[in-house]
This record gives structure tokens, C-alpha cells and sequence, in this order.
């Protein structure tokens, strides 16, 4: 899994990021009456991971388990939803074959820790960062890219309902919520991070060019990309998705493209394929990886893909605008929110482009 951060230990021997530490005999303390047959000592490490939820790997005799917490601080309504990712991750590991982690115990108590959290068995396996695959042989790397795409195609194919996820959000009316609810975080942000131009322009645009018919409503994921995912030591094969903090029903093409977006961007704060000579890195081309989307879902293109690629890149610009506000109020919970925070403008400028294609 992805390592721990290298910082100096605390007084009590566990590792934390400044400002996001706790008491660890209370959680201890919690797990060994929700856990059966956990027993301490316990031993914290924080993940370099989780931007938005800070993450920490707890070691205990002859165990391994991961807590995903909510940030210290105030917050606004709707983010950090730990309580959701949950009970998204609960059922999918007890309805279908989307690979998940599996979940133990939910605290909605924040005298144990400081915050609401969750913990979740330990998953062995590969982070890949870089969706260029270099610490792969290239004949290796096609098939880890299949067996992504086709992972998110089983997410897709879930029956909401028959998952008991039924009324994990509105089936009707996504785009337009998303669009609403992203338009939204930027204004309230706009104190602490400031306005952007390209930002108010797609805010205008995005609500007047929403594609009709809507397609049938699924369980999306919000933030699928490939350093959210554990994949097999030894095999292409995903092992468990991270990260469901976005996840509801809505529009599956809109959880596509943003996945696609790896295609597009070239930052510095997210590698992703903009650039790169794909044939060199033994690297599908974008149509054939929706080609291979399609397949797996049994149908014949994914429509509206020029829109959806806009919309998507409002809502990445509109995160990193998040977390630039994060950074300015002293939340941000990782170490490379400065390098997210600097690129808003640049995102915005690249959705308020592929707009005007659309």
C-alpha cells in the first residue's frame, strides 16, 4: 500500500503529520471492544496519501488495519463524508464483485479520536502513481489498464438497488446537481482562495449545454484514478478501490470521462498522459480504452464524451480551488495540497477550452 510518511515519531513512538494526531489509547481501547479478538499494543503511521480524509495504517500483534478519519477543523456540510464511504464500501463487498476493502467498524463518536472515522482491513498489493506505468515492463502495462477500465465497468454494472444503495442518492438530475454543488464549493471558497476567471465562465456555461437523455443512474465513484487503487503484487488484476468519499448515484459516463482525464493532463502535481508517446510506453490510445469501457459495459459508445471531458475538468479545477482554501485556513491534510492549490487556474483555463470544443 502506499508508504507512510518519513517524519520524525511522536514522544509516544507513532507517526504523524503536524496539526493531525491523536490520542491512541482511546482507539485502542474502542477497537478491542469493536473487534473481536483485537488486542494492543497499537502502533499509528500516517499515510503521505489522503488529501482529503487523513489516513493511517494501525499495526497491533499479528494484525494490520487502515482508519480513514475526517480532518480537524471546521468543515463545510457536505465533505469529508467517511460516513458514506462506509456504507458504499459495506455493500458493494456484500452485493457484487467491485473490489473494495473490507470495512470492520464505523465511529460517529468524535471524543474517541477528535473526528468521525472508519476502519477497514489492510489490503496487500501495488500503488501505482503514475498512470505512465514506468516501474512496469511495458508488455505488462496494457493489461493493467484493462484490468482498470474493467473494474470501473463492474462498478457501473451494479444494480443500485439490488446492493441495498438504492437511496444512496437522486437517480434523476446528476449533471445538474454536480454542476450546482461544485459551483457552489467554489463560491463558498472564494474567500479564502480567490476568484478565477475561467471558473466563472464555466459556472455560466456548464447548466445551458447539460446532455439529454440522461442515462440510467449507477453507483459512481467521483474519483476514480489509478493512484486509487490497489492492484495484485503479481498479476493485473485490482485488488480493492480506495477512496469512495464522492461516491452516489448519478451519470456512469460523467465517472468515466473524469477517469479518462488521464489522457489529457499533464501537471505538475498529477502525472497523467498529456504528451506522452502512448505506442513507446506500450500504452493504449484513448479510443481503444473506451473501446474496452464499452465492451465490458455491453454498449455501443459513450455519448456526449466532449462535454463530459469539460465537465470533468471543472471538477478537478473546482477540488484544487478546495483545496487552496484548505491550505489558506490550515486544514489541508496533504503534503502536496501546495502543488494542487497552485494549478487551479491552469485546470480551469484547460476545461473553459475543451468547453469551447465541445
Amino acid at each position: 500500500m502506499i508508504p507512510p510518511v518519513t517524519a520524525a515519531a511522536s514522544p509516544a513512538g507513532h507517526d504523524f503529520r503536524a496539526g493531525f494526531e491523536f490520542e491512541v489509547a482511546p482507539l485502542e481501547a474502542w477497537l478491542a471492544v469493536q473487534l473481536p479478538g483485537f488486542r494492543g499494543p497499537l502502533q499509528v503511521r500516517q499515510f503521505s496519501g489522503g488529501q482529503s480524509n487523513p489516513t493511517y495504517l494501525l499495526e497491533a500483534p499479528g494484525r494490520r488495519l487502515v482508519l480513514r478519519r475526517k480532518p480537524p477543523g471546521v468543515l463545510l456540510p457536505s465533505a469529508h463524508a467517511i460516513e458514506r464511504e462506509f456504507r458504499v464500501m459495506r455493500a458493494l463487498g456484500r452485493h457484487s464483485d467491485v473490489p473494495v476493502a473490507t470495512v470492520l467498524a464505523l465511529c460517529e463518536d468524535a471524543s474517541v479520536i477528535g473526528t468521525a472515522f472508519y476502519v477497514m482491513a489492510h489490503v496487500e498489493g501495488r500503488v501505482f502513481w503514475d498512470p505512465a506505468l514506468p516501474e512496469v515492463p511495458r508488455a505488462a502495462r496494457a493489461a493493467i489498464f484493462r484490468a482498470m477500465v474493467e473494474a470501473l465497468a463492474r462498478l457501473h454494472a451494479v444494480p443500485p438497488a439490488a446492493a441495498g444503495l438504492g437511496d444512496f442518492g437522486r437517480p434523476e438530475g446528476y449533471l445538474a446537481r454536480q454542476v450546482a454543488r461544485w459551483s457552489r464549493q467554489y463560491a463558498g471558497d472564494l474567500e479564502a482562495a480567490g476568484r478565477v476567471e475561467a471558473m466563472e465562465r464555466m459556472i455560466d456555461w456548464l447548466p445551458r449545454h447539460l446532455p439529454r437523455p440522461e442515462p440510467p443512474a449507477a453507483v459512481v465513484h467521483g474519483d476514480y484514478r489509478i493512484d486509487n487503487l490497489i492492484f495484485d503484487a503479481r498479476e493485473p488484476r485490482v485488488r480493492a478501490v480506495l477512496d469512495w468519499e464522492l461516491a452516489t448515484l448519478g451519470d456512469p459516463f460523467a465517472d468515466f470521462a473524469y477517469h479518462l482525464m488521464m489522457y489529457r493532463l499533464d501537471l505538475g502535481s498529477i502525472a497523467g498522459l498529456g504528451g506522452c508517446d502512448l505506442d513507446a510506453l506500450g500504452l493504449p490510445p484513448e479510443r481503444e480504452y473506451v473501446a474496452w469501457y464499452c465492451e465490458r459495459r455491453g454498449i455501443r459508445e459513450v455519448p456526449h464524451l466532449d462535454f463530459y471531458g469539460a465537465f470533468c475538468l471543472f471538477k478537478l479545477a473546482a477540488i484544487f480551488h478546495g483545496i487552496r482554501a484548505r491550505v489558506t485556513r490550515g486544514t489541508a491534510a496533504g503534503g502536496e495540497a501546495r502543488r494542487y492549490a497552485a494549478e487551479v487556474e491552469q485546470v480551469a483555463a484547460l476545461a473553459w477550452r475543451q468547453a469551447q470544443g465541445a
